[in-house]
């Protein structure tokens, strides 16, 4: 048995549903082998649709126990089921009641979708087409319905019972029983459903809304850990507080819940009023959580939320529109994050992530518009380039109309789509009516695949003070040309020529909106170096022909903070492709009066200017017969180099950052930026003299008083080998045997060392008590840490470590399709590796390829990353 193209799914075929459902009531009565729902859904023809054929409801996974029509069982001929879900052959023409009786097991359900049961709780995850396997059910988006849901549960083993909306009541049910009932006030679609079931505890704090709600928020945890769960509250609260700030937006019910769970195949869930959330964007003390444990709780706390408004009130009309709710809130809780934190510094985070996980995409064989045409498993789409190209496209356009413009488009947005399931087109049509613009070509951005050029090259007329600038687009794909907001000024050899005028850039930033454009610069007072796609205004590769010294000329003297940065990077990543010891010793010079100048004024921004390109940035910029051993010996060298030559620089920095005696630890902003600068400093100083590190290494890890700063001492003690590694691994696993979360740092730290030996030491953690192949998070730490963190040892010329992620795949497929299929996307650019290595995993993916009987999630990935070109 091969593997074939799955059945794609068009954009273009899209058809309004036959009939609409405007009610359900669900009553869940929950046990861990057997739970049987009953659901009552009140149907109608849609006048939209086309109600002349028979009623398919899908279905995946259940067991029918009763079907009714009005009170009346339906006979067996009057309809069928199979796998895809029941037909109903003759139902009526006008509103009727459907009632459905089916029986699930939770605990049998490993693929974590519709209702499952883990750690003994039971919890639901229905995006995209989870509530199939709950009941039989119109599953799209754009059927909307009221919902009530009546929870059932044996009282010992599930005392909270928590659903959609706002609670209605609850009671006993007999000596050992008990219910709940929730209703949700607000039409949704069967993706936004969940329900809770188990043994919980929780913290709470009121909130009162813009509009004298008085809301309840609420984060339910694992029995004894309520004392992790106080961040993720004050996250909400703080989200709420700036969603009313920032776009007008109040929440709409009595409650807003979050629970934490264990094992679950996303990062969270925004469900209506019960967002369902992956525990490591929950839990958090200093002694188990890092920083950026800390600030993704916050983001993805927030996010979520906003979802409440873009996604929830809001939703989308089809799965095409993925963007519309995700791409739109990431740049919600974007903006979030960097009012709470540094934006420069949270800028350059955003773009890191960008270029790291979007552009690959963008130039692999999976490749895909942010409004995709056609897919055929919709797991499979949700991409980096659907959620952060996604969320650079809102900003651009934020851009292209200034931000008093932006925010009435969205208010305008809000209030003619609340209720509804809405498009692309009726986003822009919001912005396009408050500006009066046509913004017809601006939309090209969410139809076109791949990442553009944007090149650029400059001359200086010294007589006329005049400096003129080419710019020129160059697409990935044929078509007319994309609308491109460029942010630019001009710098010179003591820092921005703020006289210097351009008639074509207004406030500083010029709309490329043709294949090429010329500017011209008046009263520029000497030869100047263009700084371009200031803050990254769009996102697009930048081919801009300067020298060492012109880059380190904007490091120094640039009032744009992403550009000063991307200098930095721009520098060190030639270096690592083209190794040259003078200009290396040049490069150090200037980080060294970078480092002098300012480096305790912004500790966060300093750490980000260390840090380097990684290897699989470095491999980005090669065109193909790509080396990872090459690219890790010339960056290890570039590293080891500058800490030689910073080392009494970064050691002046160890010692003006060293932590108070005694002093608390705090996550914010300011306190991890500089715990972040210190273990940058230490990061260098071992590459520069990895014994002189490692006992340094070993004394802050001694010392530690947090997370943080212990798992940075262990990280570089974990590149150093030694008995010294394996002792201080060894002690560090024992201290957080009984902590899951922290093991999966644990576990990801040894997957990430690039040494030979590291297959092995997977192999052998693979056996270790904490490890299950049934637990998303410990599958993503270990297996999935090594495939996309370690470049040297996944792409071994001689295939074991594709065969391992290889032989992960194929064992999760039939268990966990959604985690197998993510793990086979670090096989995306197999195609511009050195010849042995693509045998190789040419190899590995066709030995998946023959495995009979693939999961639809998997094929469709192994299909595409085959796919020639």
């Amino acid at each position: 048995m091969r593997t074939e193209t799955p059945p794609l799914i068009r954009l273009e075929d899209y058809r309004p549903s036959a009939f609409l459902i405007d009610r359900v009531n669900l009553d869940i009565v929950l046990d861990p082998h057997a739970t049987r729902i009953t659901a009552d859904l009140a149907l109608r023809p849609n006048p939209a649709g086309a109600p002349d054929g028979p009623l398919h409801l899908d279905g995946d996974d259940l067991t029918l126990v009763g079907l009714d029509l009005d009170g009346a069982p339906v006979p067996g001929a009057d309809y069928a089921v199979d796998a895809s879900g029941l037909t109903l052959h003759r139902p009526p023409r006008r509103p009727f009641m459907l009632r459905v009786v089916t029986e699930v097991d939770p605990t049998a359900n490993t693929k974590l979708m519709g209702l499952y049961r883990t750690d003994g709780v039971y919890c639901t995850q229905c995006e995209a087409d989870g509530f199939r396997r709950i009941t039989y059910f119109l599953d799209r988006p754009d059927v909307m319905a009221v919902y009530t849901t009546r929870i059932e549960a044996r009282r010992e083993e599930a005392p909270v019972l928590l659903g959609n909306g706002n609670p209605v009541e609850a009671g006993p049910v007999g000596e050992d029983r008990h219910y709940a009932v929730w209703h949700d006030p607000h039409p949704k679609p069967a993706y936004l459903f969940a329900v809770v079931g188990g043994r919980l505890g929780k913290v709470e704090a009121p909130f009162r809304t813009m509009e004298g709600r008085d809301v309840t928020c609420a984060v339910y945890v694992e029995p004894g850990r309520e004392d992790r769960a106080g961040y993720a509250l004050d996250a909400v609260i703080r989200s709420m507080q700036w969603d009313e700030r920032a776009f007008g937006r109040a929440y709409d019910l009595d409650v807003f819940n979050v629970v934490a769970v264990s094992a679950f195949n996303m990062g969270a869930m925004e469900n209506k009023g019960l967002n369902i959330f992956n525990d490591k964007y929950v839990l958090a003390v200093p002694e188990t959580a890092t920083d950026a444990d800390y600030a993704n709780i916050e983001a993805i706390i927030a996010h979520e939320y906003f979802h409440n408004w873009s996604g929830n009130r809001v939703t989308c009309r089809d799965w095409f529109q993925l963007c519309l709710k995700e791409g739109l809130t990431v740049f919600r809780d974007q903006e979030f994050s960097s009012d709470m934190r540094s934006r420069p510094v949270h800028r350059i985070g955003e773009v890191r992530s960008l270029r790291a996980r979007q552009f690959p995409e963008d130039a692999g064989p999976l490749r895909h518009p942010v409004r995709p045409n056609a897919y055929a498993e919709i797991n499979n789409f949700y991409t980096a380039t659907v959620y952060d190209k996604g969320a650079e496209i809102v900003r651009m356009l934020r851009t292209l109309i200034g931000p008093a413009a932006f925010r009435a488009g969205m208010d305008r947005y809000f209030a003619d789509n609340d209720g509804r399931a809405a498009t692309v087109e009726d986003f822009l049509a919001a912005f396009a009516t408050v500006t009066g613009r046509d913004l017809s070509a601006f939309a090209r951005w969410y139809e076109r695949p791949g990442t553009p050029r944007l090149s650029a090259q400059g001359a200086y007329d010294a007589a006329a003070r005049r400096y003129t600038l080419h710019l020129a687009q160059a697409l990935p794909t044929e078509g007319p040309p994309l609308v491109i907001p460029v942010a630019l000024g001009l710098v010179g050899a003591g820092g921005p020529l703020d006289g210097a005028t351009c008639a074509s850039a207004a406030d500083g930033v010029f709309i490329l909106d043709r294949i090429e454009a010329e500017l011209v610069f008046e009263n520029v007072t000497e030869e100047p170096v263009p700084s371009l796609l200031r803050d990254f205004s769009a996102p697009v590769r930048l081919d801009l022909a300067l020298s060492d010294a012109q880059r380190l000329r904007l490091l120094a003297r640039d009032s744009d903070p992403f550009n000063r940065w991307q200098a930095a990077q721009d520098v060190a990543l030639r270096l690592i492709l083209a190794p040259d010891a003078a200009r290396t010793d040049a490069f150090a010079e200037a980080l060294g009066t970078f480092l002098d100048g300012e480096a305790l004024a912004d500790p966060a921004f300093a750490a980000l200017v260390l840090a380097l390109p990684t290897e699989a940035e470095a491999a980005d910029a090669l065109s193909g017969d790509i080396d990872p051993d090459a690219i890790h010996r010339a960056r290890h060298a570039l590293r080891a180099h500058l800490g030689r030559a910073l080392a009494p620089r970064l050691t002046r920095i160890d010692a003006a950052l060293a932590p108070a005696e005694g002093a608390s630890y705090s996550p914010d902003a300011a306190s991890a930026g500089r715990r972040a600068l210190r273990n940058a400093a230490l990061d260098l100083m071992a590459a520069g003299d990895p014994q002189a590190g490692a006992a340094l290494a070993t004394r802050r890890l001694d010392a530690a008083t947090n997370m943080t700063d212990r798992l940075a001492a262990l990280a570089t003690i974990a590149q150093i080998p030694g008995e010294a590694r394996e002792a201080a691994l060894a002690s560090f696993g024992e201290r957080y045997a009984h902590e899951p979360l922290v093991l999966d740092k644990w576990f990801a730290l040894q997957a990430t060392i690039p040494e030979e030996g590291t297959l092995a030491r997977i192999a052998a953690l693979k056996g270790h008590p904490a490890f299950a192949m049934t637990n998303p998070n410990r599958v993503r730490a270990l297996i999935g840490s090594f495939s996309m963190g370690n470049p040297t040892q996944f792409a071994r010329a001689d295939g074991s470590g594709f065969a391992l992620v290889a032989d992960t795949v194929k064992a999760l497929d039939s268990a966990n399709p959604q985690i197998a299929a993510r793990l086979l996307t670090a096989f995306g650019s197999w195609r511009r590796l050195e010849k042995n290595r693509r045998q190789a995993a040419a190899e590995m993916l066709n030995g998946i390829k023959a495995v009979p009987g693939l999961s639809r999630d998997v094929a469709d990935i192994l299909v595409r990353t085959l796919k020639d070109g």
